[in-house]
Order: C-alpha cells, then sequence, then structure tokens
C-alpha cells in the first residue's frame, strides 16, 4: 500500500526509466511524467483548498466562484455558450449549475439582445456582493498557497508554459476554445 505521494512519484518513475518511451508507444519520458505529476497533485489540491476555503468562508463552491469571476469581468452577462466555453465548461453542466446560482439569486438568465434564441447571464446585486465579499480571502489564499513559495525567477517561465498549453488545448481539445 502506498502511503506518500512520493512512494507513487518514485514507482512511475522507475517504471518511465525502464519501459521504451519512443513516441509509437506513446510513454511520457521520466522528466515528462515527473512534471505531469507535479502539475496533478498541486491542481488536484489547490482545487481542494480553494473549494474548503471558500464554502468555509462566503458558502460559495470553487465552480460558483469560477462563475461569478467571468460574469463580473463582463458586466453586460454572457451567452451561455460563451460563458461554457470561457470556464472550460460543457453547456449541460453550466446549465444546471446556473440554475442553482439563480435559485440563490446570484445569476440571472435573459433573452439574447442579439439573437432572442440565445440566453445570456448576468451578475445579480447578489452575485455581485458575493464576488466581491469572497474576493479578498480567496486571494490571500492563492498567493499563499500558490505564489509565495514560488521564486519570482520562475513566475515568468512558468506563466508563458502555462499560456503555451492553454494556446495547445484551445486548438486540439475537444470543448470549443476559451478567450482566456
Amino acid at each position: 500500500m502506498l502511503h506518500r505521494d512520493s512512494d507513487l512519484a518514485v514507482i512511475l518513475t522507475d517504471v518511465a526509466a525502464k519501459r521504451d518511451t519512443s513516441p509509437k508507444r506513446g510513454w511520457l519520458t521520466a522528466k515528462q511524467q515527473r512534471a505531469w505529476l507535479a502539475y496533478m497533485r498541486v491542481q488536484l489540491r489547490m482545487n481542494y483548498e480553494m473549494n474548503r476555503q471558500l464554502q468555509a468562508d462566503s458558502g460559495l463552491s470553487l465552480t460558483d466562484y469560477d462563475v461569478l469571476v467571468a460574469l463580473s469581468e463582463n458586466k453586460q452577462g454572457m451567452r451561455v455558450s460563451d460563458l461554457a466555453a470561457h470556464i472550460g465548461w460543457e453547456r449541460s453542466r453550466l446549465s444546471h449549475h446556473l440554475r442553482r446560482m439563480e435559485e440563490r439569486g446570484l445569476t440571472a438568465r435573459r433573452p439574447g439582445t442579439e439573437d432572442a434564441r440565445t440566453t445570456t447571464v448576468v451578475l445579480t446585486d447578489g452575485g455581485w456582493q458575493a464576488i466581491v465579499d469572497a474576493a479578498p480571502a480567496h486571494v490571500d489564499l492563492v498567493r499563499r498557497l500558490f505564489f509565495d513559495p514560488l521564486p519570482d525567477n520562475l513566475l515568468g517561465p512558468f506563466t508563458a508554459a502555462l499560456e503555451h498549453i492553454h494556446v495547445n488545448l484551445n486548438h486540439n481539445s475537444s470543448l470549443p476554445p476559451s478567450p482566456r
């Protein structure tokens, strides 16, 4: 039985070192495996910590916060399809989540202004207040857990790497391209 993340990393690194890493096999190289596992550990733990903090401090989930942030950046509202692409969700998932957010008074849906067949999602006054109230503690958590341990000289290259990956995702994934 594995007891630590490092146990899993050692096992997977050892397996990667012993196998054929040629492109035809599709395996990750040892360096790629290390980077991928590091990313997954950080991503999963950050999502957990952010969700826990938001729930405890503001009653919002991380998914609520994602939607509220996107809408706060687009004061006139967003079409459901554009909002789904912006946050990287399928439209059906977003529609169900928006219904729950509407019931809590955080968002509202209206017919599209340019095309009545579309639906525009807007932030309500309650939604705006929720994001204003939640943001300071959320930003503090992100700074403390993510940016404080990252040396300043790595921030630029790290950001550039993530931006390159995001461009690739926009061109090669199954969801519509995200504007971010």
